[in-house]
């Protein structure tokens, strides 16, 4: 097989950068706007009457005296925002927000590249041989998500987790009788899993196993190419499987950790899958544009219409599978009423703010690829797909905006002028970094695995 070498353009790269801009122009114009006293609503002194509670309440619960006054915690910003000034939330709670959804957001997807890997290895499937390179390229992201999510943590706990406030577990003050009006009994139960120690632990475990395994089989394959044989290929297969064991624990528990614990008296059996579902079809889609992308701009042209078949009907099929969870959740909760789960669909239902983007996801996520792929042609017209799967991943991106926003910002969250500079904005920067991550990672291979020994099937793939 002949060695076939991507070139990120400096065409490329300008237009990324031009993409980068425009994200951080929208944004600097998002900040402008609501930091500014009595726009929308927010204010400059609003933002200061808050932090200034804010730094005044830690140090009363530092002296075990707290009170009503001092619930300015994390989650609470916008209540406390509005009945010190009359305004709607702390501004910058919004930005800490958005950093951390993407932050997830598009680690997932890299995850997921990692996970499209293994499976397809350990399935010993030859059909995606010619595309594997492209899934190889999402592990540079966690590269930059690890540390950032790190920093995010260790700088805004507080601010993005309300559980991580030591307070709400003490039941009694520093004389241990008085009874601590803050603390949470729920919570105060779920302090085994919920602890600062123990969430350490498990960040760092999640990203370092990803990248380890993303390493080890990116090696392996890159070494296949010089040597040949089946040795690197066996040891993908067996790493691969070990992977499937860790990725069924980790996305699951990442989920939990990184968004349900948002709002930390929320729960539902389901949010793993959830989570993973909507992870997997954006991580698909991803994969698919690319691959379409890169076809029509001259490179892998041993990528036929029946592999494009084969990823339109991954994103059918998970479409659908991403909607049965969402149903699922939905109906079981429902159905049982118990406050800890319906307080989820509650606080989305019956909020003006929030209902519309709830059905546009269902919308979006669902019936617009449904009917636009349901047909065998829809699937492997080009135009077709870049359309769904642009549509796909924003639309999974207002998924995990609608899971995460609710709890931190109540009210202020809808879709406004705020939503167009400050999230759009931001979505436009990670956009960025990871498109020019994964771009230069397919510049470190080749683009085709030489020396994959299914290459051949790969290459005459075809479904009739």
């Amino acid at each position: 097989m002949i060695e076939e070498k991507f070139i990120f353009s400096s065409e490329a790269k300008k237009r990324i950068f031009i993409f980068l801009g425009v994200g951080i122009l929208l944004l600097a114009l998002g900040i402008f706007f609501i930091s500014r006293p009595n726009t929308h609503g927010h204010g400059g002194h609003e933002s200061t009457a808050v932090k200034t509670t804010h730094v005044d309440n830690d140090k009363k619960v530092n002296e075990n005296n707290p009170g009503k006054e001092i619930e300015t915690t994390s989650q609470d910003h916008t209540k406390d925002a509005a009945a010190a000034e009359g305004h709607g939330y702390h501004w910058s709670l919004r930005l800490i927000k958005d950093l951390w959804l993407n932050n997830v957001f598009f680690s997932g997807i890299a995850l997921i590249g990692i996970f499209f890997v293994a499976f397809n290895y350990v399935a010993q499937a030859g059909w995606s041989a010619a595309i594997k390179r492209i899934p190889e390229a999402f592990g540079n992201y966690l590269l930059v998500g690890f540390p950032l999510a790190i920093i995010l943590f260790a700088c805004f706990h507080h601010d993005l987790f309300h559980w991580t406030h030591g307070y709400l577990y003490n039941e009694f003050l520093a004389d241990g009788k008085t009874a601590n009006p803050q603390y949470d009994e729920v919570l105060a139960g779920k302090s085994g899993y919920l602890n600062m120690i123990f969430y350490w632990a498990r960040l760092i475990v999640y990203y370092s196993l990803w990248i380890g395994v993303w390493w080890m089989l990116r090696t392996y394959s890159k070494k296949e190419d010089i040597e040949g044989g089946l040795v690197y290929h066996n040891k993908s297969i067996v790493l691969s499987a070990i992977f499937l064991i860790i990725f069924g624990i980790s996305s699951s528990m990442s989920a939990w950790d990184w968004v349900m614990s948002i709002d930390p008296h929320f729960f539902s059996t389901m949010f793993g899958w959830y989570v993973f579902a909507s992870w997997f079809v954006t991580g698909l889609s991803v994969i698919t544009l690319i691959a379409v992308l890169l076809r029509e701009a001259g490179y892998l042209q041993i990528i036929n219409e029946s592999h494009i078949h084969d990823l339109g009907k991954f994103i059918f099929a998970f479409s659908i599978f991403w909607t049965y969870i969402w149903f699922s959740q939905f109906m079981l909760i429902y159905y049982a009423n118990i406050p800890e789960e319906s307080v989820y669909f509650v606080e989305r239902l019956q909020n003006d703010v929030y209902t519309p983007i709830f059905f546009m996801n269902l919308i979006v996520n669902f019936f617009f690829p449904f009917l636009l792929l349901m047909t065998r042609n829809a699937k492997r017209q080009t135009i077709m797909l870049k359309v769904v799967c642009i549509a796909i991943i924003f639309g999974h991106w207002m998924d995990f905006y609608i899971m995460m926003t609710p709890p931190l910002l109540k009210d202020n969250g809808g879709l406004d002028l705020n939503f167009l500079f400050v999230e759009l904005g931001m979505t436009m920067i990670f956009g960025s970094v990871f498109v020019f991550l994964v771009l230069t990672g397919l510049t470190k291979a080749s683009l085709v695995a030489r020396n994959h020994p299914m290459m051949e099937e790969s290459v005459h793939h075809h479904i009739y």
